[in-house]
């Protein structure tokens, strides 16, 4: 446990900036999981429709240092192929 005064601040801004995190991580992680859902079921229309708000949702994460910028791109990249891979031709 923290002793001095600095460090019990420091735990309760930790405790904060986590809650917050976790927030971002989970809205991330779950339309993710929403589009994947989707191709497997065949509904390549409502997973497009989804894309844009996945794209606002990685790049909001990575501003804020969640996770980082390239890491995003690569999310945005693969999640877009698998969509565009799935469409009938």
């Amino acid at each position: 446990m923290p002793i001095t005064k600095s460090a019990k601040k420091a735990l309760r801004q930790n405790a904060g900036r986590k809650a917050r995190n976790l927030v971002y991580k989970k809205k991330m992680r779950g339309l993710i999981k929403q589009v994947r859902i989707l191709v497997e079921e065949k509904k390549i229309e409502e997973a497009k429709k989804l894309l844009p708000q996945i794209y606002k949702t990685l790049d909001k994460t990575a501003k804020v240092g969640i996770i980082k910028k390239n890491t995003a791109g690569r999310k945005k990249s693969r999640i877009t192929k698998l969509v565009n891979k799935n469409q009938p031709s």
